[in-house]
């Protein structure tokens, strides 16, 4: 994924660009640029490879003074690698068209090849140059930006949201989007555009979401949307429920830090007016109503990664509490298999963006099947929700680490939330479970504040654990989830391999991988309270003796290796616990 952000309109639009990258920059990191139409009318570059502070350092070092209209880019690589002839913007039209680009184009190969046999060359490896050459040679035969847009946007394929200026319309940027989001910003005389409205959010909480197989074109005196066949559509504009101030460090060393100590926040914020008289009442489901409600049968959850997990955590709270089997499925291979669905099933979609392409094309698919859909979401006016029968959005505030923290435990509000709703609404809650329940529900913020708190006994362990090669999670019930998302975590932000198993199953063949020095978590639920609202706490059995690490023998069979391994837990000296 890449940051897109766009500007036409009267104010410094180097500082607009260069803001609105510093938000997105969380999108990607491997390359960053500009272009700008400059105050003597002519198309500026400047890009760069690396972080966006080496793109700060060449316009300090060789200043630009830029005009009314600009775009810029931060990129996570895809075709080609991170160099400063790969990085955004590309050019076309003898480098009068500057162009950007997030997502891929799939069918680049084939336009590539048709333009080198019209003797077109190319400087860089990225599918995103094809398309520039692409749309300045369309552009060069029609005489008009918009036009040309229209007529390369039908013959790419792909996901491939673009914005494209060109020297000689200054004062106006045009933006594509299949698929992936694109969103428009409204100001006073100045418009913007970007990959999500962090791109603009400094400047303007006014917001529009460009829906699939749109174009949109911004000026400062207006914003227009079409289709690709140039047919206008009406669009709707949304405030933003959240200032700029949410995507910044806001002194913390780094978004990740930030956002997990948000977390009793995004718990409390999205629970917030949706709690009455110890009643849980979601007024978003009126779409769905209450008769459709209890004539399900079946829920089936669909999501991806940590998304999923926090399906998991739902699942359990549901079939407890409102009494439906409930189903977790990878989004990505839902639509494959040819799943049962009937009128009668709910599929629940969850996604913190609401633009995660495996989710919303399962979530099409149940459509096309006639099943009614809820999305829950914590972007709002994303495609899924749009595309959903009701939408319960999570109010978690900006997360920009691009590993989840908040937004996990938002979704996993939510899905309690509902299953509260449904078990109330479905006559399978009785009204004493259903306040103790809430009750437990409104004491969690405050519980999670505490946990939280204990980020230095976090940073000793974490120091002790830097060197370690693997790591095993063990959960039971809702631990079991959390204890998947805890090797999730380890995986893609310390770069360590972790797994992630239902405590049962440990005798069952993962036992063979406990050996002296192994790190081992286990999620405990509380016996003072019920599993669906325990504490959770983890448990790390470990060996500090560097004697401890020796071959195994293999041929000694599993009961030899199963005993040793509960010999070395016993063992004191092999062994020191460690609560988190």
């Amino acid at each position: 994924m890449c940051g897109i952000v766009g500007y036409t309109g009267p104010n410094q639009t180097l500082d607009v660009l260069m803001g609105g990258l510093g938000r997105l920059e969380y999108r990607g990191y491997d390359s960053a640029g500009v272009a700008v139409v400059d105050e003597t009318g002519e198309l500026v570059v400047r890009k760069r490879s690396g972080k966006l502070v080496r793109l700060r350092e060449s316009l300090a070092e060789e200043p630009i003074t830029a005009g009314n209209t600009g775009i810029g880019h931060t990129r996570w690589a895809t075709h080609g690698g991170p160099t400063d002839l790969n990085a955004h913007p590309h050019l076309g039209d003898e480098g009068k068209l500057a162009l950007i680009h997030n997502g891929i184009v799939e069918n680049f190969a084939q336009l590539r090849a048709e333009l080198e046999a019209d003797g077109y060359e190319f400087a860089s490896e990225t599918d995103t140059e094809v398309v520039a050459v692409l749309l300045g040679r369309e552009v060069a035969r029609v005489g008009s930006l918009e036009p040309a847009f229209r007529a390369v946007g039908r013959r790419l394929g792909g996901t491939f949201p673009l914005l494209a200026m060109h020297r000689d319309a200054p004062g106006t940027v045009v933006g594509a989007r299949p698929h992936s989001p694109l969103v428009v910003g409204l100001g006073e005389g100045e418009n913007f555009m970007g990959s999500d409205v962090a791109a603009f959010v400094e400047f303007t909480r006014r917001a529009v979401a460009i829906g699939e197989d749109r174009i949109a074109v911004i000026t400062p005196e207006g914003v227009r949307v079409t289709d690709f066949e140039g047919t206008p559509e009406e669009f709707e504009e949304y405030e933003v429920a959240w200032d700029a101030g949410a995507a910044d460090k806001g002194g913390w060393p780094s978004f990740m830090a930030k956002e997990i100590t948000e977390q009793p926040d995004a718990v409390g914020n999205t629970a917030r007016g949706r709690i009455t008289d110890g009643h849980v009442v979601l007024d978003e489901l009126a779409g769905l109503g209450d008769e459709v409600l209890q004539g399900i049968d079946r829920i089936i959850i669909i999501a991806c990664g940590t998304a999923s997990y926090a399906g998991v955590v739902g699942k359990y709270a549901i079939e407890q509490w409102a009494r439906v089997p409930v189903e977790v499925e990878l989004s990505h291979e839902f639509r494959y298999r040819n799943p049962i669905l009937t009128p009668r099933t709910l599929l629940i979609s969850v996604s913190q963006s609401g633009e995660t392409m495996d989710t919303l094309m399962a979530v099409k698919y149940a459509v096309a099947q006639g099943v009614r859909t809820l999305s829950i979401c914590n972007t709002q006016s994303a495609t899924i929700p749009r595309e959903s029968d009701a939408a319960l959005y999570t109010h978690a505030g900006p997360e920009v680490a691009v590993a989840s923290t908040k937004a996990f435990v938002a979704q996993i509000t939510a899905l309690y939330l509902f299953g509260l709703h449904l078990g109330r609404v479905r006559g399978s809650l009785d009204s004493a479970a259903e306040v103790a329940a809430v009750a437990q529900f409104e004491r969690l913020p405050e519980a999670m504040a505490e946990a939280v708190a204990t980020h230095e006994q976090v940073k000793q362990l974490a120091h002790w654990m830097a060197d370690t090669r693997s790591v095993l999670f063990l959960g039971r019930h809702v631990g079991f989830p959390v204890a998947l998302e805890g090797a999730l975590k380890l995986k893609e932000i310390a770069y360590i391999h972790a797994e992630g198993f239902a405590a049962g199953e440990l005798k069952h063949g993962p036992i063979a991988l406990i050996d002296h020095g192994q790190p081992v978590f286990v999620l405990v639920p509380s016996p003072r309270t019920p599993p669906l609202t325990h504490a959770l706490q983890g448990r790390l059995e470990h060996s500090r003796d560097p004697r401890a690490r020796r071959p195994r023998d293999r041929d000694r069979g599993e009961g030899r290796h199963l005993g040793a391994a509960l010999r070395r837990r016993r063992d004191p000296s092999a062994a020191r616990g460690r609560v988190l």
